[in-house]
């Protein structure tokens, strides 16, 4: 039954070989890698007035310095874009950050680059959730949803899940379609907006002083503080944009020019859109609010309430979720590279049914939407945590490709250099901006968390490394070498099963064969002795008393027992289960083979061996079907 409810939900398994058919086109790969960098469109101009223009300041001030921040953040993101085009071209086989950063910095950096990815990977999910549910409760209709964010938001979480499950092409697919109505809807507000508004056919915004954060419309005074805090707010629009440099493999061939070519029109898309949305909101004068997003007030000021304003509410809803999809595409791939460099368990390194790391793609649902519960589905709660990780790994790319540069001086080395060298400086210099104006709003929260999960990382990297040399083999490990084995059969009571358990344990020819017998009480012991003189199987019976009726502990126990009578032995405990015909079944019978299994398992030179006996109990009917195998 589960089995079929994983084919419903994630759809039938695919081949390795047809991993070639899995790879995106450019124009599929566009929506799957950039919607992150291209949803934040969506809510950065209302980040940088939510800083801008509250506390001593107001909307008039925080208005006018909207667009001179929109027009540094534009400049940044050219910079950043083409640096990461020099990445690109140097390291085709992805992982971004973290790749460049290990092949020209060393572990601590590449760890540090990592870790910063993925805490950014599982905010980018929250932040994104948070902000399409925020655009949704937007909408007049849904208003009454205002106070159910979390639950929607987890819903949401569940839903885009499930879609990434089924396989990167399909849930490309599948999401292609919104994050181009995006564009186009967006555009056209801006396009249409500036166009009534340079012509004088659009009133500006009538200021609510109840529903705005701002506490007035005009005067008050602007700190350069809250100019550079707003900055740093605005350079959220940054997120997302290293996320194809990370899926480079994932491109269809040639690969890194296509990637190339995606990242050059998802930055001229993401310019674009965020400057013409500052300068439309210079214009019609929206103000930040918790009950209303800042494109829902430009909306229903250009379209009006219509048709237009509703497309544009919920293309903003669905790219805002979407905008999960790059972390859902670049968590999983980072994080198996870092699982195959030995810092992350390595079941993240696995490909599911669908060729996508499905560990990953779990984990990051998890920790995303405990997030989102965390702070109540709230955008602007989430938002601080947010850039901090972001310019973290950007500047360690840049530094990295500088070294890179140096290191081989291929063609273009000096022009590669001068690139690479100004986005980290420029990137270095935001990630400081970042941390210094909102350390106390939240921005230390990644400070402290990154350097915990490297020190995670080393702790798992130390494992395996011990567990490598342990199990490197010696030239003694090769030799002859004489082992006295005894084998314990356990026994509950005798019936089909046990006898089936016996045979394979005399098949195995140990030194010595033992029956072993656990006993509650003395009638129990005596009627079971008689039992198996009865019987006649020739086999030694040991009976170990339980006074508490416990078992895995006299087992125990007895094992020791067996230690110090023979030197240099090892032990296989022999333990027969009946595997019963349905699952539902399984909860009639307790699980002490269960039990027993997992308390030997850490015991040394003792090995655990189950002997299953398949029967089939349909209801009111006593026939056997041994042939029936379906595992317990």
């Amino acid at each position: 039954m589960l089995n079929l409810l994983k084919r419903v939900l994630v759809g039938r398994p695919l081949a390795t070989s047809e991993q070639e058919e899995q790879r995106l086109p450019k124009v599929i790969a566009l929506a799957v890698f950039s919607s992150d960098a291209i949803s934040s469109t969506a809510y950065a101009t209302e980040e940088i007035l939510f800083v801008t223009a509250i506390g001593a300041s107001s909307l008039a001030l925080g208005l006018s310095v909207l667009v001179p921040v929109a027009v540094a953040v534009a400049v940044l993101l050219t910079i950043v874009v083409t640096s990461y085009r020099q990445t690109i071209f140097a390291y085709p086989s992805g992982g971004g950050s973290y790749v460049v950063s290990r092949e020209n910095l060393g572990e601590y950096p590449s760890l540090i680059a990592g870790a910063s990815l993925l805490v950014d990977y599982i905010l980018t999910v929250a932040v994104s959730i948070s902000a399409g549910v925020a655009a949704i409760v937007s909408i007049p209709s849904f208003k009454g949803l205002v106070d159910s964010r979390v639950p929607l938001g987890l819903a949401l979480i569940v839903l885009i899940t499930v879609a990434n499950l089924r396989g990167l092409k399909e849930s490309g697919r599948l999401f292609a379609f919104p994050t181009y109505l995006y564009i186009v809807t967006f555009g056209a507000l801006v396009s249409y907006g500036l166009a009534r508004a340079l012509f004088g056919h659009l009133p500006p915004i009538p200021f609510d002083p109840e529903r705005s954060v701002a506490l007035r419309e005009a005067g008050g005074s602007l700190s350069m503080f809250l100019i550079l805090k707003g900055f740093s707010s605005g350079a959220v629009a940054l997120t997302g944009v290293e996320a194809i440099s990370n899926g480079v493999p994932a491109f269809r061939s040639p690969e890194s020019k296509n990637a190339a070519r995606t990242l050059t029109w998802m930055g001229v898309i993401l310019g674009t859109l965020f400057l013409g949305s500052a300068v439309l909101a210079h214009h019609l004068h929206p103000y930040a609010s918790h009950e209303e997003t800042v494109i829902s007030q430009l909306g229903r000021a250009v379209f009006g309430e219509g048709p237009l304003y509703v497309t544009l509410q919920f293309a903003t809803a669905f790219i805002l979720t979407l905008a999960a999809n790059t972390a859902y595409a670049d968590f999983p791939r980072l994080s198996s590279i870092i699982a195959r460099d030995g810092y992350l368990p390595r079941q993240f390194s696995n490909q599911g049914d669908r060729l996508v790391f499905s560990n990953g793609i779990i984990f990051l649902a998890v920790a995303a939407g405990s997030l989102l519960v965390a702070f109540g589905g709230l955008t602007n709660a989430l938002i601080p945590l947010y850039a901090v990780g972001v310019f973290t790994s950007f500047t360690l790319s840049q530094a990295g490709m500088v070294h890179h540069h140096r290191r081989l001086r291929e063609a273009g080395w000096r022009r590669g250099i001068v690139i690479n060298a100004t986005g980290a400086v420029a990137t270095f210099v935001v990630l400081l901006i970042v941390a210094g104006t909102k350390f106390t709003s939240g921005a230390w929260v990644p400070l402290v968390v990154v350097p915990i999960i490297v020190v995670v990382f080393r702790s798992i990297k130390r494992h395996y490394d011990r567990l490598g040399r342990e199990l490197e083999l010696q030239p003694s490990d090769l030799g002859p070498e004489t082992i006295n084995h005894t084998v314990v059969v356990l026994i509950g009571r005798v019936h089909k099963g046990v006898i089936k358990a016996i045979k394979y344990a005399r098949s195995l020819r140990p030194n010595r064969l033992i029956a072993l017998y656990v006993s509650f009480e003395d009638h129990d012991r005596e009627a079971f002795e008689r039992q198996w003189e009865e019987l006649g199987l020739a086999i030694p019976l040991e009976i170990v008393h339980s006074p508490y009726r416990e078992l895995v502990e006299p087992v125990e126990r007895y094992l020791e027992d067996l230690d110090r009578r023979w030197v240099n032995d090892t032990i296989t405990v022999v333990i027969p289960e009946f595997v019963v015909g349905k699952w539902y079944q399984n909860i009639l019978h307790n699980q002490t083979a269960l039990a027993l299994k997992l308390a030997l398992l850490r015991r040394p030179e003792t090995v655990v061996t189950s002997v299953p006996y398949h029967i089939d109990v349909p209801a009111g009917s006593s026939r056997q079907r041994p042939g029936r195998n379906e595992p317990r």
